[in-house]
């Protein structure tokens, strides 16, 4: 499929849709759950038949969401804060897993992009650098859409355990603060049971 057939799709646009803008990051994203569903051979999942750990909280993550099925509020998509561009994908039906890891220097060093996101994020940024920038996160997307998949990602199966299912659990409420919290997430200080948000203030 090449560039101008991605952007058309119907599956590029729920992405866009959902994350609210194109950018380079969503096309990593978009291309990391293409790479990982081919590989397992599976489909968008309706329930947790998918499960998906990323190691990134970047933009790629939604167009992830959108393409896999995999959801935080499912207990499939489960989050580590590495700083990495890496997603790892399992099928419960066949009990593979893939690793998707962006390359180095897949996106080199803009220097005037870097520049722009700068002014932009600083408020310098008038409405000539806006259009510049537009212009070039757009034609970085495009290069992130338009390369072969071994170029962009270091892909291979991986075989660890396959996290459980998501639990219901009932809530108890923390000693500290008073409110309803799930149990297993309670630990027990000086003999009272309280929540980590109490621990960590």
């Amino acid at each position: 499929m090449g560039v101008e057939d991605i952007l058309a799709s119907e599956d590029w646009q729920r992405c866009i849709a959902f994350h609210g803008h194109i950018c380079p990051g969503i096309a990593i994203g978009y291309r990391a759950a293409q790479a990982g569903l081919a590989v397992l051979r599976e489909k968008k999942a309706a329930d947790e038949e998918l499960v998906t750990i990323l190691e990134t909280d970047a933009c790629g993550v939604d167009a992830i969401q959108v393409l896999t099925g995999c959801t935080f509020g499912k207990g499939n998509f489960i989050y580590k804060d590495y700083g990495k561009q890496a997603f790892t994908f399992f099928s419960r039906n066949s009990g593979k897993g893939v690793r998707v890891v962006m390359k180095p220097g897949v996106l080199g060093a803009d220097d005037r992009h870097q520049a722009l996101i700068d002014k932009i994020r600083e408020g310098r940024a008038d409405e000539r650098d806006r259009r510049e920038f537009e212009k070039l996160h757009v034609q970085r997307t495009r290069e992130v859409l338009g390369k072969p998949l071994e170029a962009l990602f270091s892909i291979r199966d991986v075989e660890v355990p396959i996290p459980e299912k998501a639990r219901m659990m009932p809530s108890e409420v923390c000693e500290r603060c008073g409110e309803p919290v799930m149990a297993s997430k309670l630990s027990e200080i000086d003999g009272r049971r309280v929540c980590r948000g109490c621990l960590d203030s």
